[in-house]
């Protein structure tokens, strides 16, 4: 068996879109006896997760969301960030999910051109495929070694109230040398009334060819990819309803009503559930 550093990582790792503080909070109700300062010892896996699920957070004072991701970190050490759209940098505080200390900041690289003509269309395909949501943003910037540029979209759809959250994530890198776009889509949904659903699905793309080394092109192929593979989504969903699920469970009993399970022991075993008047 790991350590509890190592078991509470792998829990942090794990959690559904937007439910990290659910799932933090269980942590320490968990292990609080045994590790007073668990968290602190957590920051690595913390920051492991918001830079996976590509985090969205809004800057003090501004009303968009940017993106917390690998590819805009300048500095670990305090972990900060910057977003090619508003020029900015800030500081993120991974165990605490907030933004802080908004710089103006300018990125330096031989893409610069190249990156802004992405972030235009990146803008307008944003605005015309995802809706307004729980946390949703963009971004395009060079990568580390400033020989390709990532172009990163993520959308969060959190609602507590009705146990349900989800997300869309498009991390796409593209080579100005080749043309080529390469990258994953991943989509995740979490449903947990009454029980605990999960769907957890992806998409690796290798090598596409763009046909073009404008900005205009690379969206247009993402926009695309993501369309395609919706698609297959939705296909796949509405098989499953119209096959799997059906035979793994009657979805109403004969009376069209849901069974109160806790009030079983008080049903009649014939007369109740077939909908008989008692006598």
């Amino acid at each position: 068996m790991g350590s509890t550093v190592d078991i509470a990582s792998s829990f942090i790792e794990g959690a559904p879109p937007s439910e990290l503080a659910d799932v933090v909070k269980d942590i320490k109700a968990l292990t609080s006896d045994d590790e007073p300062d668990l968290i602190a010892k957590l920051k690595p896996a913390f920051q492991k997760y918001n830079e996976e699920q590509l985090v969205a957070v809004k800057l003090p004072g501004a009303s968009d969301y940017v993106l917390v991701s690998s590819y805009n970190k300048i500095s670990s050490s305090p972990p900060r960030y910057y977003d090619s759209a508003s020029s900015t940098s800030f500081e993120f505080d991974h165990t605490t999910a907030k933004a802080s200390s908004p710089q103006s900041y300018t990125h330096e690289t031989q893409h610069s051109t190249l990156v802004q003509s992405i972030l235009k269309s990146l803008s307008a395909h944003f605005s015309e495929h995802y809706p307004p949501t729980s946390s949703a943003a963009f971004t395009a910037c060079a990568t580390p070694d400033d020989s390709q540029i990532a172009v990163l979209i993520s959308s969060t759809k959190s609602s507590p109230k009705n146990f349900i959250s989800g997300q869309w994530r498009s991390r796409f890198l593209f080579d100005p040398a080749s043309s080529s776009l390469s990258g994953s889509i991943r989509v995740n949904v979490h449903y947990y009334e009454d029980g605990n659903v999960a769907l957890t699905t992806k998409k690796e793309i290798d090598g596409v060819d763009v046909g073009g080394s404008d900005g205009g092109s690379v969206v247009r192929k993402i926009a695309a990819i993501e369309k395609q593979y919706q698609e297959e989504v939705n296909r796949t969903i509405v098989g499953m309803n119209e096959s799997s699920f059906k035979n793994l469970r009657r979805q109403l009993p004969v009376t069209r009503q849901k069974v109160e399970w806790e009030k079983i022991r008080g049903y009649g075993l014939g007369s109740d559930l077939r909908g008989e008047a008692k006598r």
